[in-house]
């Protein structure tokens, strides 16, 4: 049997003097550095030559208890007790001590090389600022003295906004808000031709500043408020100011889309006060009429979008348009009428008699005219009234929608809106509006009264109704839209009948008098914030809601009673009605309001003394039956069969001026006796 054949062995030569003396100063360096050698970080970072194969499973499978087989994968100590091995067996081919030593001294060195390159120096915010000041200061002085010369300024100026410094993105808007004030010219730039020159650096940079403002501006909606001003602050005051000051140049809608987007907000601060003031200066100054019309459209956009959940200022923006004085025609939500519109249109259908060198000449004439006003901000008259009439009607859409909608908190300030405009409202809409009005008053009523619908508590629930302020609302601009556009004139015409408000106002006499509430206006429930921004301006901008129950109570009787386009055509019975149901309701109200009303009757006694003064006195009584005060309408409640008895109670009355009151109506009463 042939035996094994020995192992051969491989010897290592005996080392010579030489060798010995270098392997002893080899390992002496070896030991002398081992320390701060740092293995594991160097194997961490050496760069692997391929990925470990994923071995498989030498795990056998268990049986379970159904008869099925379930293959066990291998742990995590199995696959480090594989990889040990493997290294081991490979240790001796694969990498040597010498080859690892040489390795980590190179990464070493290449990790001292890497630690060794200099980082970017980190410059202090202060001097930060301070160098941007000087740069700003540098380049704005620069564009101001020659603005053609240094076209790549305002890109620069643009470069230092977009720093990460908040001071330093503030101080850059001021700064090119300064130098487009002084640089945009006075008339409108065109928008560029394909044979026209390159747009002006100017227009694009001016672009480029819109658009950070109307990104800061978004950015800032959700910022609280704090002590200092925010960089939303500056980019909003920075639109403010560039829609007022340079209206006519380009990119104007931009501006305006950034004050109606901050106006959106329910919350009232510095900013929207800023906002609401800027529109309100353009709208005063606007006498080209595209302005205005483009800022309406847009808000009343926003109205529509946001389901009219806005302030009640945004809504009272549109008292300030100009052409509640300037305009001339009568306008509903779709179809406006101009005065000089029959005129206009024989004027129109008159024959032109002319030649056709001269029709040419007038054409060529024309166009270079148009061009001209073009470019001098110059709009013709018609151009103008066309504006005006388009921005009536959108302010129409948004107060009947409004009535529509039944939106509680802005009901006050669409009354005194549609009041004002009453001269320029379409007859045709008129008994619209009218309807509608009735509508609201019927809704009041029935949510007085518990029978609202389900979906009309719910939407209102949030906010609480004052029903009987909302009728008076009503009443006062209804009897304010008849005196506004003599439409008393055409009664016959357009049928309209405004008894339905003056039954609602005898009813609710009564239970007006004991209202608590009666010498409060809307907001005075609720103490005012001496701090608010908003305090100040809201007065100023809205009337009718901050008056109180009794002072709605008095224009709505003063217009029933003394109507100014014909004060001597009230029939007696309704004077009478009025006068008795007056003085009992002046038995419960406090004393101001009792001294308003009886002011009130002394007028009507100075006016229709002779129709009423039967009621002072029994032995001319001048009905028969019974008097009823709680009558669903005036002609039925028989007045004259009752007198006028609470002014023996008035007389006793604690307070001095009520009872001087009760003798000056008596004098007026009798006087032509």
């Amino acid at each position: 049997m042939a035996s094994r054949p020995a192992k051969k062995r491989k010897l290592t030569p005996p080392p010579s003097d030489d060798d010995g003396r270098s392997n002893a100063k080899a390992q002496k360096a070896f030991f002398k550095n081992a320390a701060s050698w740092d293995l594991e970080q160097d194997y961490e970072t050496k760069a692997r030559k391929a990925q470990a194969k994923v071995k498989e499973s030498t795990r056998l499978p268990i049986k379970l208890a159904d008869g099925r087989l379930q293959h066990m994968q291998a742990t995590a100590d199995d696959a480090a007790d594989d990889a040990a091995d493997d290294a081991a067996d490979d240790a001796g081919s694969v990498v040597s001590d010498e080859d690892w030593l040489d390795a980590s001294d190179a990464s070493g060195v290449e990790d001292e090389a890497e630690e060794e390159e200099p980082e970017a120096p980190r410059i202090p915010v202060a001097q930060q600022i301070r160098e941007a000041k000087e740069e700003l200061a540098k380049i704005a002085t620069l564009v101001q003295e020659d603005p053609e010369d240094n076209a790549g300024a305002f890109k620069a100026l643009a470069k230092i906004g977009q720093s990460r410094v908040p001071a330093i993105q503030k101080l850059a808007m001021a700064t090119q808000l300064s130098v487009y004030k002084d640089v945009i010219p006075g008339y409108r730039i065109r928008p560029q031709t394909e044979d026209g020159p390159k747009e002006l650096a100017m227009v694009a940079g001016y672009q480029g500043f819109i658009k950070e403002l109307t990104k800061q501006a978004k950015l800032g909606r959700g910022e609280a408020v704090g002590k200092g001003q925010t960089v939303a602050n500056v980019a909003i005051t920075c639109a403010c100011t560039l829609l007022n000051s340079v209206p006519h140049f380009n990119f104007r809608t931009d501006l305006v889309k950034v004050l109606v987007g901050k106006l959106s907000t329910r919350r009232v601060d510095n900013d929207f006060e800023k906002c609401a003031a800027s529109l309100i200066k353009l709208f005063e100054d606007d006498e080209e009429g595209r302005p205005a019309f483009e800022a309406v459209g847009l808000l009343s956009k926003m109205m529509r979008a946001r389901d009219y959940q806005v302030d009640e200022i945004v809504l009272n923006l549109f008292l300030h348009l100009r052409l509640l004085s300037e305009f001339s025609g009568k306008a509903s939500t779709d179809h406006v009428e101009h005065a000089d519109g029959p005129r206009a249109k024989k004027l129109k259908n008159k024959k032109d008699i002319r030649s056709k060198k001269q029709k040419k000449l007038d054409k060529e004439q024309k166009a270079l005219q148009k061009d001209m006003d073009q470019a001098d901000a110059i709009v013709s008259h018609e151009e103008r009234e066309r504006m005006q009439s388009e921005t009536l009607k959108l302010v129409f859409a948004s107060y009947f929608r409004i009535l529509k909608a039944r939106v509680a908190h802005l009901m006050g300030a669409t009354l005194e809106g549609l009041a004002k405009y009453a001269h320029l409202i379409n007859q045709d809409f008129f008994g619209d509006i009218l309807e509608a009005l009735k509508d609201l008053i019927r809704s009041a009523d029935a949510a007085e009264n518990g029978e609202e619908e389900d979906e009309e508590e719910e939407r209102f629930e949030a906010t609480p109704r004052n029903t009987a302020r909302e009728s008076l609302l009503c009443t006062v601009t209804a009897f304010a839209l008849l005196a506004g556009q003599d439409a008393h004139n055409s009664r016959g015409d357009l049928h309209l009948d405004l008894s339905f408000f003056t039954a609602h106002l005898y009813k609710a006499l009564l239970s007006l008098s004991t209202h608590p509430d009666l010498e409060l206006g809307a907001k005075s429930l609720h103490l005012p914030d001496p701090d608010a921004p908003s305090a100040t301006a809201a007065k100023s901008r809205n009337k009718i809601n901050l008056q109180t129950t009794t002072v709605l109570l008095i224009r709505s009787l003063t217009a029933i009673l003394l109507p100014p386009w014909n004060i001597r055509s009230v029939p007696p019975l309704r004077l009478a009605a009025f006068t008795k149901q007056l003085m009992s309701a002046s038995l419960h109200m406090p004393e101001k309001s009792a001294q308003a009303v009886l002011a009130l009757l002394a007028d009507v006694g100075g006016t229709h003394g002779r129709k009423v003064a039967a009621l002072w006195d029994t032995e001319e009584r001048k009905g028969d039956g019974v008097f009823n005060a709680l009558s669903e309408s005036v002609e039925s409640s028989n007045p004259f069969a009752t007198t006028v008895w609470e002014g023996e109670l008035l007389r006793r009355h604690y307070c001095p001026k009520v009872r001087e009151g009760v003798k000056i109506v008596e004098k007026a009463m009798l006087k032509e006796r």
